[in-house]
């Protein structure tokens, strides 16, 4: 076993069940169905945002929320960020003009689960470290951006057996040392469009063989891309480690450190913000557990599984019957982050 060198059980990043109860499924939650954001924005002084699939889709800004965003803003309402990706606050924050937003608009700033983990990892004295990451390319926040965030204190290897922790922050390359363009990427073949785990997987159990403890860094499981298709994320390969029977410490949604950190940002009572987001696991969840009324975005990750157009209203059998497979039942439902 790896004689570890720190300890994954920090109090304020401890990991949360957000599964409901078979008591707490059984019990009769109601919900409200609205054509647009505008019959919601009055009953709430602040909004807690999820980013993709709900302000855009990693390229441009989705139909009418740049404008929601701005028409919010000129009501008074303050907004913050809350994202599981691996690029750090203040990058998060300086690609939304690039995506149509104001970025003034979001006095609160951003929480990211890269900013979280790089955080937690810079606390600790290091060791060597294997590296899950994205390839280099010019859409992405540099790969080196997060490990320089983490501390010098790690040095990148790609071989388990000296491995003191392993760090899914990607889902294309398990990455060596050595600057972006010339650093080693050994490719985790199709996973990233299609989900196999072969690949993974064999990395994975070298990793549990001795007992590794991972980090991910954005436990999102899918992610709907530009064109429409599907992306397989991290917390794909988290889930997989911890059936293997393998240690991971999660960073962002649905963990409830994260909304907390988010209501402390907007200086407001939790009664009067609100958490906007398109998934169920780890949008609706996460505010559950932090006791947050949410929003769920039917045109975002769960559109297929309504079985709806884009924009349009989801029918309450549908949406009843997803809430019911999920275990998750929202305050509110909206087609689009999208004023009317």
């Amino acid at each position: 076993p790896v004689d570890a060198v720190f300890s994954l059980n920090a109090s304020k990043h401890d990991v949360i069940d957000v599964k409901m109860t078979e008591m707490e499924r059984r019990e009769e939650k109601t919900y409200e169905v609205h054509s647009s954001f505008e019959e919601i924005a009055d009953r709430y002084d602040g909004f807690i945002l999820d980013q993709f699939g709900v302000m855009h889709d990693g390229s441009t800004g989705l139909e009418g929320a740049p404008e929601c965003i701005s028409a919010l803003a000129a009501q008074g309402k303050k907004m913050v960020i809350l994202s599981n990706t691996s690029a750090g606050s203040d990058a998060t924050m300086a690609k939304l003009p690039k995506l149509g937003f104001d970025q003034k608009s979001i006095v609160g700033g951003a929480v990211t689960s890269g900013e979280e983990a790089s955080e937690f990892l810079s606390s600790h004295k290091g060791g060597k470290m294997m590296w899950i990451t994205w390839t280099t390319r010019a859409n992405v926040p540099p790969p080196l951006d997060f490990i320089q965030r983490c501390g010098s204190q790690w040095t990148i290897t790609k071989n388990a057996d000296e491995a003191d922790i392993l760090v899914v922050q990607g889902s294309e390359v398990l990455r060596g040392p050595g600057p972006n363009g010339e650093a080693e990427e050994v490719s985790l073949g199709s996973f990233s469009q299609t989900g196999d785990m072969s690949i993974v997987d064999s990395i994975l159990k070298k990793c549990k063989a001795r007992n590794i403890p991972m980090v991910c860094a954005n436990p999102d499981f899918i992610v709907i891309k530009p064109d429409g298709t599907t992306g397989h994320m991290p917390g794909k390969m988290a889930k997989s480690y911890e059936e293997m029977g393998g240690e991971c410490t999660y960073f962002g949604k649905p963990h409830k450190a994260h909304f907390e950190a988010c209501i402390r940002q907007l200086g407001l009572p939790r009664e009067k913000v609100a958490h906007v987001g398109d998934s169920l696991h780890h949008d609706v969840a996460g505010a559950n557990a932090s006791n947050i009324d949410s929003v769920f975005v039917a045109g975002g990750v769960h559109r297929e599984d309504l079985g709806t157009d884009l924009g349009s209203v989801p029918d309450r059998t549908s949406l009843d019957e997803l809430f019911a497979a999920e275990g998750q039942t929202p305050t509110h439902v909206v087609p689009l982050l999208k004023m009317n």
